[in-house]
């Protein structure tokens, strides 16, 4: 079992930038892959970035990639995203995903851990 708390999301003006975190407890995080996601209002929830369980392979949608970093520190259990560059359409409630898998092609495969989002709100 894992369990996934988020923390970091606010209103932030077009090009602003917010670090969003992803503490977990359980199972021993650095043991699997971790990835972010994101579902606006009337929108399907979709892939953001992911991250493998050694922070070696990292992997990004087209549409943040460039302006969004992801990361983890197995130390403390927490999984990182910084988001830069921010855009009124990258607001939506950002969930924290575990124990999914990163392909080699870069495929992330979410896993069945999910947080209660946190929200992101980019002013224009």
């Amino acid at each position: 079992q894992v369990q996934l708390v988020e923390s970091g999301g606010g209103l932030v003006q077009a090009g602003g930038s917010l670090r969003l975190s992803c503490a977990a407890s359980g199972r021993t995080f650095s043991s699997y892959a971790m990835g972010w996601f994101r579902q606006a209002p009337g929108k399907e929830r979709e892939f953001v970035a992911a991250i493998s369980w050694s922070g070696s392979r990292t992997t990004y949608a087209d549409s943040v990639k460039g302006r969004f970093t992801i990361s983890r520190d197995n130390a403390k259990n927490t999984m990182y995203l910084q988001a830069s560059s921010l855009k009124p359409e990258d607001t939506a409630v950002y969930y924290c995903n575990a124990d999914g898998t990163v392909s080699y092609s870069g495929r992330y495969s979410p896993g069945l851990y999910w947080g209660q989002g946190t929200q992101v709100t980019v002013s224009s």
